[in-house]
């Protein structure tokens, strides 16, 4: 990642935000949050649509957003997910954040908030989906999805490369729900996509695993269904 100098603007504006988080502290959350399993160093439990609305008051900074994810609270860190400005976003940023992620919940609204508007986007999620770290791997399948949904004037063939990794990932029970998102994403931009995405749930039916299987027999009822067909149908005219 590039060093960059700080200034006084951006110091303040900083502050500002760790004085209103502190402020907005939610101890009920938080315990909730550690019950279920989702750790961070720091968790004041501050909702996310607080924290969106904490960012609408600021323009994107991407220095702000250095100084709020090294901080490494889970509300600093949502916070520079919002408040980063996607062009200056390089590939090793993105790679150094995601490599970091401790619970789904920041992989998502990293993936959600600033890697889909990335130019690397396409190329990351393909790469991420062959790490070896898991949160790593569920980062770019929900890319893949958040890329299928976001991305209107993408054409299919930008997605094709992804088939060849997901027959392996299916395998991974861990996966079974982004991946079933994310295929349905996928199968619901055009009838090609449809067609490639029936095939690969055929190919989850044919798998020695009983979770690909399992993937594959509810992507292929959906992905044939009347009802997203129609959708894809009204996509087209």
């Amino acid at each position: 990642m590039d060093f960059i100098l700080d200034n006084e603007e951006t110091e303040a504006k900083y502050q500002d935000l760790i004085k209103t988080i502190k402020l907005r502290k939610n101890g009920d959350v938080s315990d909730m949050m550690n019950q279920q399993g989702i750790q961070y160093k720091m968790n004041w439990g501050v909702a996310v649509f607080e924290l969106r609305e904490m960012a609408q008051a600021y323009e994107p900074d991407h220095l702000l957003a250095l100084k709020l994810w090294n901080k490494q609270w889970r509300e600093t860190m949502i916070l520079a997910t919002l408040l980063d400005e996607p062009k200056q976003v390089s590939e090793q940023q993105m790679d150094f954040w995601t490599k970091s992620f401790e619970n789904l919940e920041i992989a998502e609204q990293a993936s959600t908030n600033l890697w889909v508007k990335s130019k690397f986007a396409f190329a990351k999620s393909l790469e991420w989906c062959r790490g070896k770290k898991h949160l790593v791997r569920f980062t770019g399948i929900h890319l893949m999805g958040r890329l299928a949904i976001a991305e209107k004037n993408a054409i299919d063939e930008m997605f094709e490369p992804f088939f060849d990794e997901l027959p392996v990932l299916a395998r991974d029970k861990r996966l079974f729900t982004p991946l079933y998102r994310a295929i349905l994403a996928m199968g619901s931009r055009s009838i090609g996509l449809n067609q490639q995405c029936i095939e690969l749930a055929r190919t989850f039916q044919l798998s020695d695993s009983e979770t690909a299987n399992q993937l594959g027999e509810q992507l292929f009822d959906e992905l044939n269904s009347d009802y997203l067909h129609e959708l894809i149908q009204e996509k087209s005219r």
